[in-house]
């Protein structure tokens, strides 16, 4: 399983809005007095440029005061303040002092930070058990970003015993909740059958929840389905609009299925060149498919320039992650070739490195 643990995300427990010049006032006066509710409220307002200038150095400074009367609240933001480097510097182990005090007054968000800063070693040895401890805090509170992260923990054996089906029942609370990480997890266990029957049809539904959310996994789950006809009729078309969504966003595997639609003229019409641009997106950061069907345009001449060098070379990065199909061209190719060819190929392979490539919009 290759999901990812969920990042924290900054979503307030009380978020201001708009102000009169007059209430601001009197808000600023009762902070200064020593309100401690009154200081995280302006520390909000200074993060989100409610009424006042948008200022994180500000915002840091407020949650501060809040967090040193004990408001919660503010020591969760102020430990998130560290943890991302905004108002102040970044310090992961500063984070995680405020996490814990905050988690230690039962805050979910602080727990669920908690937890992620000793699955992550962050500020802290890293420690799964721990982790996961802090997440079931957190979850049995309803917090989806932790039930979500739990669900991952035991899907993976990470401090826990492996168990898919308790895996799963932590994904459904999550994904009830609409959390979009947990909907496409769910989704693909019902779509593999761990921890619920298969499903493919089940499967589906919950990749579009996730999928309509603008999650990159699930668009290109979604367009694998419609490709395949599992859990849905087969439509090339629809398949396309999905594999370009999460494409579009960097998914590596989208961009190759949606390289090989242009290639094969599935869905669309023809275009070899179109192919090659998205079968390059996937091949530069590493996807194996991407690396085998771009060698393929370099030999055979389509979409770009014949270049049997550049086609030895991605032929030679697909096969050493065990593609079997490239590991075939690369020896016929290589009878084709020059003794020196093949090693200015195998030269070029062995200094390469994979990349992040940006699609239209940002991850």
């Amino acid at each position: 399983m290759t999901f990812l643990l969920h990042y924290l995300v900054i979503i307030p427990l009380f978020l201001a809005t708009a102000v009169s010049p007059d209430s601001l006032s009197q808000l600023k006066a009762e902070a200064d007095r020593g309100s401690a509710a009154a200081q995280y409220d302006l520390g909000v307002r200074y993060a989100h440029g409610t009424g006042v200038p948008q200022d994180d150095g500000e915002a840091a400074k407020w949650y501060r005061k809040a967090a040193d009367q004990g408001q919660a609240n503010a020591q969760y933001f102020l430990g998130l303040s560290y943890a991302t480097g905004n108002g102040v510097p970044q310090d992961n182990a500063e984070a995680v002092r405020w996490y814990r005090k905050a988690a230690d007054q039962g805050y979910a968000n602080a727990q669920c930070g908690l937890g992620l800063s000793y699955a992550t070693g962050q500020g802290i040895p890293q420690d799964n058990a721990e982790a996961v401890r802090w997440y079931r805090k957190a979850a049995d509170q309803g917090y989806a970003n932790a039930q979500y992260n739990l669900g991952w923990m035991y899907a993976n054996g990470q401090g826990i015993p492996q168990d898919y089906a308790e895996a799963v029942r932590w994904y459904r609370k999550a994904a009830d909740q609409d959390d979009e990480y947990a909907q496409y997890a769910l989704g693909w266990s019902y779509d593999t059958g761990q921890g619920v029957p298969q499903d493919y049809a089940e499967g589906v539904r919950w990749y579009r929840k996730a999928a309509d959310q603008g999650n990159a996994r699930a668009q290109s789950s979604l367009g694998f389905a419609y490709y395949t006809g599992q859990g849905v009729p087969q439509d090339y078309v629809e398949a396309l609009k999905w594999y370009r969504k999460a494409a579009d966003q960097g998914d590596a595997f989208a961009q190759s299925k949606l390289g090989s639609q242009y290639g094969l003229g599935l869905g669309v019409p023809e275009n070899n060149f179109e192919a090659v641009k998205w079968y390059r997106r996937a091949a530069e950061q590493g996807n194996a498919a991407g690396q085998f069907f771009l060698g393929f345009a370099y030999y055979a001449g389509k979409g770009v320039p014949q270049d049997y060098v550049a086609a030895h070379m991605w032929f030679n990065l697909a096969a050493a992650q065990g593609d079997t199909d490239a590991q075939k061209q690369r020896e016929e190719l290589s009878r084709k070739m020059t003794a020196e060819q093949i090693a200015q190929a195998q030269a070029l392979a062995s200094k390469w490195k994979p990349k992040k490539t940006e699609g239209n919009n940002k991850e």
